[in-house]
């Protein structure tokens, strides 16, 4: 059998990787009622001189468990008002922009 999604309206945002956007976001997260949300900033690891770079991200904590958002993923406020991330070539499959 197949299956077409139903056309709901959601509440998404991008986080552009800064600190300042995923405040705004974690605010928004927060403001709504959901569990939790925490940035990470990047960091630095590694010994003698051969130090790696871990990138900024957002951890949300769902019914799923935690999930991490990365630079431009979308976070999206689901239709039980859910917060999850997803990557930015399966929101431009799944959604369009919807005018006021």
């Amino acid at each position: 059998m197949k299956f077409r999604k139903k056309p709901v309206v959601i509440e998404a945002r991008q986080w552009d990787g800064t600190a300042k956007c995923a405040t705004t976001i974690i605010d928004w997260i927060l403001k709504s009622g959901s569990r939790s949300a925490r940035y990470h900033g990047p960091e630095e690891f590694g010994d003698c001189g051969s130090k790696k770079y871990s990138p900024p991200k957002i951890a949300i904590d769902t019914l799923e468990g935690t999930l991490t958002a990365s630079p431009d993923d979308f976070i999206i406020q689901g239709v039980q008002g859910e917060f999850y991330p997803c990557k930015p070539d399966i929101f431009d499959i799944t959604y369009e922009k919807v005018e006021s």
